[in-house]
């Protein structure tokens, strides 16, 4: 089995309407009035049912062989959720070590154009893309990131623990989705996730944390400044966004070849990730007009891509946040970690 590009039907979007947000979400996705299953879906659904007899040592072979088909691979990380994955420990998550140094972060003014334009058949809005600016230079201490952002199955111990109020309002009903136990959470705000990363810092005594923006941008770009986690060309087979097919989310880790240079999984797709801070321009750059500033007055930085928005999100420098006008947002989060 050969890993094979799924494809996704996007129309071309007219950038007022989407700046005003009179788009409904199945005008934005390209889906048609009568709607049942992408290709891809109907793909997982076979190999799922293939495979309901392998054995958890044989679905993680799977799920980290690039050979695989992508269909095969989501299809054994949904199979893993019920069976238990031991990749998943909700008080001790697979944290990467990222080195430090003086790294650039951000984009060069004279590329705005340039990106605007590559992303006009996704209805870019020109203020989107110039949160970036300018493009600076950081300092930061060596720092750990985790592998996969948070699941379910992490989630559901801090609300066991805390008896923490809120629930992600994608869990029907209010029950735990033990079937997408290994999926990222999403559907929390930025407070929820806080709450997280303080409840397991009290409970293992390590330094966990939301990642700051700097931090998040350099673990997806690396020191080569790569446009999207993997390279600089987007494909739809790397990450977990609406131009896949799937539209849901997949057990972390499943889109293999779609790693950061530091070996991070789902940087660019399955769920938007939240960092520290909340939206400010950056040093030296302009103010400029912010929908959501309008919606929130302030609002958390989120970044990476998601399994309903288009791949524009995907894009390693790209900063973006909440819209609560829109169902499409799917945010979750990823845990840092200070190095003493």
């Amino acid at each position: 089995m050969t890993a094979q590009p799924m494809r996704w039907h996007i129309p071309e979007l007219d950038p007022r309407a989407c700046a005003a947000g009179t788009m409904t979400d199945r005008e934005r996705l390209g889906l048609p009035d009568r709607f049942v299953m992408t290709d891809l879906q109907r793909q997982v659904t076979d190999a799922t049912a293939a495979m309901r007899c392998e054995p958890v040592s044989a679905l993680l072979d799977l799920i980290g062989d690039a050979r695989a088909q992508l269909a095969w691979r989501i299809g054994a990380g949904n199979l893993l959720a019920q069976a238990g994955d031991p990749r998943i420990d909700p008080h001790a998550p697979d944290m990467i070590t990222i080195p430090g140094g003086l790294v650039s972060i951000g984009l060069e003014p004279d590329q705005l154009d340039e990106v605007v334009k590559r992303l006009a058949h996704l209805g870019m809005v020109e203020s989107w893309i110039a949160k970036e600016m300018p493009r600076h230079q950081v300092a930061l201490k060596p720092y750990r990131l985790a592998r996969y952002p948070v699941t379910n199955r992490e989630y559901v111990q801090f609300l066991d623990d805390t008896g923490h109020a809120e629930l992600p309002s994608s869990w029907t009903m209010r029950r735990y989705p033990a079937e997408r136990a290994n999926h990222p959470v999403y559907t929390v705000s930025a407070q929820s996730a806080d709450a997280y990363a303080a409840w397991l810092m009290q409970r293992t005594g390590r330094a966990f944390r939301l990642p700051t923006e700097a931090e998040w941008e350099h673990a997806a770009a690396g020191f080569d400044a790569r446009e999207y986690p993997w390279g600089d060309m987007f494909d739809p087979a790397l990450c977990n966004t609406a131009e896949c097919g799937l539209l849901d989310t997949s057990a972390v880790g499943v889109f293999v070849g779609g790693e950061s240079p530091f070996s991070l999984s789902d940087m660019g797709g399955n769920v938007e990730e939240y960092v520290a801070e909340d939206y400010a321009p950056w040093p030296g750059g302009a103010a400029v007009e912010d929908d959501l500033v309008q919606i929130h007055g302030r609002y958390r930085v989120a970044r990476g891509g998601g399994f309903s928005r288009f791949g524009d999100l995907a894009r390693t420098r790209r900063r973006h946040g909440y819209n609560p006008r829109s169902a499409t947002y799917a945010m979750g989060f990823r845990l840092a970690e200070s190095v003493a």
